[in-house]
């Protein structure tokens, strides 16, 4: 496909969305959550053919040499597939996200009214090597009555473009129209820039989940609204009233059960009142598993193992076994650090300190915000939504994980009985 053909199909692909979408408005819950059951069962149905889609991107990322962590985000087994079923089972078991009355009030002439939850209408999301979120998106713009296109990495194009072919065949098996569900079919990059500032007459929302190059590059270029996180600088504090095992094990999970992922933790600052108790159970388990630790002066004076920190790990998004370390001089140091430092994405706060823990929620103004709880709790799933298409971060519209219920907007219903403005 030439780039001369692009404008042409993205605007086919914009006006059958468009077309969907409204289709999908006037949906049954019911017919929905069928849609969703019958595309749960198509994936496992069709894992055999998902896995040898996924096989072939894989083969052809360790041939462009991909970092660990990306090649982790792309991989799929039998577990990730199965899990993607599971997600869109949770998602379709949601309450209906649409109809709903968030708030009903009556005037002195009578008249009712109430904020009504409705679609947004067409999203376009764009998104990097994780083939799942084909499914998670698909399956939440679903839900909440939006067509959706998708655009994924030319990494996942294989992968993503089977599980895809799963969700279309859920929605026709409900009778819903397979356009609700689209995928820019082509890895040429003129496609996400007609995608964001080509097609303001069908796409309503864009929501870019990937790496930092990416989502500056939608937040800059993007001529509809956008909802999304720049990067995910998440910190762990350890205050000096914190629990020395739990901080352990906080830390650890925090840092390296996925070291890949947007909630990661990325800089460990621990409180100096507690270094001489705290640092090194703390820093044992870490380089147990495999993690480099880039402290500052306080933490390289107190353990040869650590790298000194330059200032600009204070500002990395590793997604790596990598961790930045700090001492700081109490909670008002930790959340100066984190105020200048931070993305806004996800802080955690370890302490048995009631005061502390209550300052640092009241004091920080990221989207999530936990004590004595990894960071990466940071998760639709986690959250009780089913799955999320991110965090966003920002104050307009979503913030946290972006889920069924966030992908709504509203419209006000007016019940009269007759009455004229005078």
């Amino acid at each position: 496909m030439t780039a001369n053909n692009i404008p042409a199909m993205m605007d086919d692909m914009g006006r059958r969305a468009k077309a969907a979408a409204a289709a999908l408005a006037r949906s049954s819950v019911e017919q929905r959550a069928a849609a969703l059951g019958a595309a749960a069962e198509a994936i496992l149905a069709h894992r055999d053919d998902i896995l040898a889609a996924n096989a072939r991107d894989m083969q052809a990322a360790e041939q462009k040499g991909l970092s660990g962590a990306m090649l982790d985000r792309l991989l799929l087994d039998e577990a990730r597939v199965a899990a993607m079923a599971e997600g869109i089972r949770q998602i379709a078991a949601l309450p209906n996200p649409l109809g709903r009355v968030t708030a009903e009030w009556e005037r002195p002439n009578g008249l009712l009214i109430q904020r009504v939850a409705v679609p947004l209408g067409v999203i376009g999301i764009i998104y990097e090597s994780r083939p799942n979120v084909t499914a998670d998106a698909g399956a939440l713009c679903l839900k909440s009555g939006n067509a959706v296109i998708l655009r994924g990495g030319s990494e996942s194009f294989h992968s993503s473009s089977a599980i895809r072919d799963c969700m279309i065949e859920g929605l026709q098996a409900a009778g819903l129209t397979g356009d609700a569900i689209q995928m820019v079919p082509t890895t040429d990059r003129a496609a996400v820039g007609y995608l964001l500032s080509g097609m303001p007459n069908y796409v309503d929302v864009i929501v870019p989940r990937g790496g930092k190059n990416l989502i500056a590059r939608v937040q800059n270029d993007a001529r509809v609204p956008v909802i999304g996180h720049l990067e995910g600088i998440c910190h762990v504090y350890v205050h000096a009233s914190a629990d020395v095992d739990t901080a352990r094990d906080i830390v650890l999970n925090a840092k390296m059960r996925r070291t890949g992922i947007c909630g990661a933790a990325e800089t460990l600052l621990i409180d100096a009142a507690c270094l001489d108790t705290h640092w090194r159970p703390v820093a044992d388990a870490l380089i147990d598993a495999g993690c480099e630790i880039r402290g500052d002066a306080r933490i390289c004076a107190l353990d040869e193992r650590a790298v000194a920190a330059s200032e600009a790990d204070w500002d990395t998004e590793y997604l790596d076994a990598i961790i930045a370390a700090r001492a700081v001089d109490g909670i008002d140091a930790a959340i100066a650090h984190i105020a200048a430092h931070g993305s806004g994405h996800t802080e955690a706060i370890i302490a048995e300190d009631q005061q502390a823990v209550e300052q640092f929620f009241h004091d920080l103004d990221s989207a999530i915000l936990l004590h004595n709880a990894s960071t990466q709790f940071a998760d639709g799933g986690e959250f009780g939504m089913g799955a999320e298409i991110g965090i966003a971060t920002g104050k307009i519209h979503a913030r946290g994980p972006v889920g069924a219920e966030q992908l709504t907007s509203y419209k006000y219903v007016v019940r009269g009985s007759g009455q004229t403005r005078p």
